[in-house]
């Protein structure tokens, strides 16, 4: 059977962002909401789908959902935390008066850092 592409949804009824795999949900990324910003709080994927990269494409498809709406990220969950560490891209998403709170870079010495083209 051939698999089709994992998906990232938001499901605010549950407070979280689910990546879907063949129409099962494989993994979750719980938030809370409040305000303008969204914290990231628990993140964890199906062990029966550990080993594909889903936690990264789950968290991708959350933090360009959360910069989409124009809102910024508390990563407390550390898996969310780690992913920021390793895609800077994302740095912007967490506010800067906010980023030693979680051991992120201030990312102020070049105003261009974490800034997509988009």
């Amino acid at each position: 059977m051939e698999q089709t592409e994992p998906r990232v949804v938001d499901n605010p009824e549950a407070s979280r962002f689910e990546v879907v795999v063949d129409g099962e949900v494989a993994g979750f990324a719980e938030y809370r909401r409040a305000g303008d910003r969204r914290s990231f709080t628990h993140t964890e994927v199906d062990p029966r789908f550990e080993g594909r990269g889903l936690g990264s494409i789950l968290v991708r498809g959350a933090l360009d959902a959360t910069r989409a709406a124009g809102l910024s990220v508390l990563p407390f969950c550390p898996f969310v935390r780690r992913y920021i560490e390793r895609h800077p891209d994302y740095l912007d998403l967490v506010p800067g008066n906010q980023r030693a709170r979680f051991g992120l870079p201030a990312g102020e010495s070049d105003p261009t850092a974490g800034r997509t083209g988009a």
